[in-house]
């Protein structure tokens, strides 16, 4: 059956409207997008836009699944390749530093930002915000949880995952104000000493 040829354009123009806004985003905040800034930016009709997401806060939702969905590519499809256990607890702590050294965005991590401008003001952007951002801890929890039972390490499964959690936040916060690689550097020598060498 071929594919109607206007909803083919709207899917494309619906993910290059993503792609910027997951960007612009990543350093302005989800309240610094607006359906007429990115449609001028992406030269586009700003009732094009409007007609693709419907409202700023629909938006808003939509940038945050995009910005998963690449999260999701960059640190934990490729970890949850790696066997269980300490090789895949290693693998997530990696991934994560180098999704956030790299600036995948722009800002640094994505949802570390995000998560600090919409942690205390409640309604849908928050909840989408504190979802995305508990499925990765929880990700990293059942991890450890798997290292311990497995017998790959000796420790209190969710104080580890605590600990490594913010590690990885530590580095990408400094890193984005500060510059340069030293947090990264740190954050990595500390895991070690925390999983073992």
């Amino acid at each position: 059956m071929p594919v109607d040829g206007r909803l083919a354009r709207g899917d494309a123009t619906r993910r290059l409207v993503l792609r910027r806004a997951v960007a612009v985003a990543s350093v302005d905040g989800l309240e610094g997008l607006s359906l007429g800034r990115l449609a001028t930016e992406l030269e586009l009709s700003k009732s094009g836009v409007f007609a693709l997401f419907g409202s700023k806060e629909e938006l808003q939702l939509a940038t945050i699944e995009a910005a998963l969905d690449i999260f999701r590519s960059h640190v934990v499809t490729p970890a949850s390749a790696v066997s269980p256990g300490l090789p895949r607890l290693r693998a997530i702590c990696e991934n994560w530093l180098e999704y956030s050294e790299k600036r995948v965005f722009p800002g640094g991590c994505f949802f570390f930002n995000v998560g600090a401008e919409f942690d205390a003001r409640p309604g849908r952007v928050h909840d989408a915000v504190a979802s995305a951002s508990g499925s990765f801890a929880a990700f990293i929890r059942e991890t450890c949880i798997d290292a311990v039972s497995l017998g790959h390490l000796t420790a209190d499964a969710e104080v580890l995952a605590f600990e490594l959690h913010a590690l990885g936040r530590a580095a990408n916060a400094d890193a984005v104000l500060n510059g340069g690689p030293t947090p990264y550097t740190l954050a990595r020598r500390a895991i070690r000493a925390r999983l073992g060498s």
